[in-house]
C-alpha cells in the first residue's frame, strides 16, 4: 500500500510519517531528504527532481510488497496524481492522508520554533509557509494536529488505517 501524505510545512507530517513507519515497518520516503541530498551533490532543484526520484523508489518498494509512506508537502494536484499513478503502475492500493493544523497560532508557533534534522536544509519562514501554493485537497483521511501530540496523531491514524484494512479484508471486492 502507498500512503500519500501531504500538508503545509510545520503541521507535523514528518513526525507522524516517521512514527507510523516505525509502527507498521513501512518504507518512509521524505522529499526533504531527497531534495537536500541532491542539493548537497550540486544538483539544482528547479522543478520536480526530488519527487521524480521518490516516485521511482516508491514504485520499486511497492513491487516488493512493502508499504510506502510518501512524505512531502504535496501541494498541487499534479504531484498527488503522480503518486496515485505510482501505486496503480505497481498494482497496489493507495490512501491519501492530509495532515493539517487548524489552530493558526499553534501552527505559526511550530513553524517559528522548529529546527531541521537534515543538515543544511533551510526551513521556510512563517511568511513563506503562509504564501506557499497549496491546492485544496479531498484526501481520504485528514488528521488535525492542533492541540494533539505526535503520539496521539499516530495512534489516531493507525486506528483509521486498521479500520480501512479490516474493511478491505471483510469485503475484498
Amino acid at each position: 500500500m502507498l500512503l500519500i501524505f501531504g500538508g503545509l510545512p510545520a503541521v507535523g507530517k514528518t513526525a507522524i510519517a516517521t512514527g507510523l513507519a516505525r509502527c507498521i515497518n513501512a518504507v518512509h520516503l521524505r522529499i526533504d531528504s531527497i531534495e537536500q541530498a541532491l542539493r548537497n551533490s550540486n544538483v539544482a532543484i528547479t522543478g520536480p527532481e526530488g519527487y521524480v526520484v521518490a516516485y521511482a523508489v516508491a514504485e520499486d518498494n511497492l513491487r516488493l510488497d512493502r508499504t510506502v509512506i510518501a512524505d512531502s508537502v504535496n501541494p498541487i494536484e499534479a504531484t498527488r496524481a503522480a503518486w496515485r499513478k505510482v501505486a496503480q503502475r505497481a498494482g497496489k492500493r493507495y490512501i491519501e492522508v492530509e495532515i493539517v493544523c487548524s489552530d493558526h497560532a499553534e501552527h505559526q508557533r511550530r513553524s517559528e520554533s522548529r529546527t531541521s534534522d537534515i543538515a543544511s536544509l533551510q526551513l521556510p519562514t512563517w511568511q513563506q509557509v503562509c504564501a506557499r501554493e497549496y491546492e485544496l485537497w479531498q484526501a481520504g483521511i485528514v488528521i488535525d494536529t492542533a492541540g494533539q501530540g505526535i503520539e496521539a496523531s499516530v495512534s489516531a491514524l493507525s486506528e483509521i488505517l486498521e479500520g480501512i484494512v479490516w474493511q478491505k479484508q471483510a469485503n475484498p471486492k
